[in-house]
């Protein structure tokens, strides 16, 4: 079994119940047997190193995907990938957050573009709230993300969203409510992961194609930790005020992450949907707001 780890708050939750009041959030070491499924293709995904790492495969005949049993209202997660090597234009390595609700979903996305080889991996990172899509940004990443694994992450508080990698800030997502705009906070999230084939767009617009000489292709996951409220779980805990993530500390980047963020978007960011005005002739409301 690939063992995944959260131990903020194991062993802590009797106490925290008896000292603050507070309730318990999902945070116990998992499995992958006991915490996950797989969506798609059984065949496709299996367990190696001891238990230790996930494989997902992409060939000719399919791709696969996994995704938790519960869903989670507000917290952290994050997951340790390594992305598919050498020529891997056409296919797409997903993490994500999603209601699976049909027309209504919310959605927090990871999507790695594959590339051909030697040219920059591509993350895009994409926002749904209340069934509305078309927020992307793509970044490209400054280090081989095939090489070696790095860690992925999606902080969801009532505040804010952020994508990081390696705890590095990419992505922002305030909630801005007050002003009229739309944010996720009603409905809770399962946790996904997929390989996929998606030559049709993922790479420079879908002009590079799979090339299935190269296949199969294979991407890595280990480290798996959640951190937030379960759904079904205690009926007031998204809404606790001492859950650590709604601590003062999370609720807008700080100045080390503040700088980083900069840098990333200066200096990585190759696409915004804010700037994209063939696509949004009226600059969507949010993109008016401050980072």
């Amino acid at each position: 079994m690939a063992v995944f780890y959260s131990w903020r708050h194991v062993g802590v939750c009797t106490l925290l119940w008896v000292v603050m009041s507070a309730v318990c959030v999902w945070g116990r070491p998992a499995t992958f047997a006991q915490d996950f499924r797989v969506t798609w293709s059984n065949s496709h995904l299996r367990q190696i190193g001891r238990g230790a790492i996930t494989q997902l495969t992409l060939d000719r005949n399919s791709g696969c995907g996994f995704a938790s049993y519960k869903k989670y209202l507000f917290g952290r997660i994050s997951m340790k990938i390594k992305l598919v090597a050498g020529d891997s234009a056409g296919t797409v390595t997903a993490f994500y957050m999603n209601s699976d609700t049909d027309s209504v979903r919310d959605e927090l996305d990871f999507e790695f573009l594959g590339n051909r080889t030697g040219q920059p991996y591509t993350v895009q990172t994409n926002i749904y709230v209340h069934g509305q899509g078309n927020r992307e940004q793509r970044v490209n990443l400054w280090f081989d993300p095939s090489a070696d694994f790095h860690t992925y992450t999606i902080l969801w508080t009532h505040r804010l969203v952020v994508f990081k990698v390696d705890d590095v800030p990419i992505r922002v997502y305030k909630n801005n409510e007050a002003r009229g705009i739309p944010y996720p906070k009603m409905q809770a999230m399962g946790v996904f992961s997929t390989l996929w084939e998606a030559d049709d767009w993922a790479t420079r617009g879908g002009l590079e194609k799979i090339d299935w000489s190269k296949a199969p292709f294979y991407a890595y996951y280990k480290d798996f930790d959640i951190e937030g409220c379960p759904v079904p779980g205690p009926s007031n805990c998204a809404s606790n005020p001492r859950n650590w993530w709604e601590g003062p500390d999370y609720q807008t980047l700080n100045g080390i992450d503040a700088r980083k963020y900069r840098w990333v978007r200066v200096n990585h960011m190759i696409y915004d949907y804010c700037q994209d005005r063939s696509r949004f002739p009226v600059t969507p409301r949010e993109c008016h707001l401050p980072a």
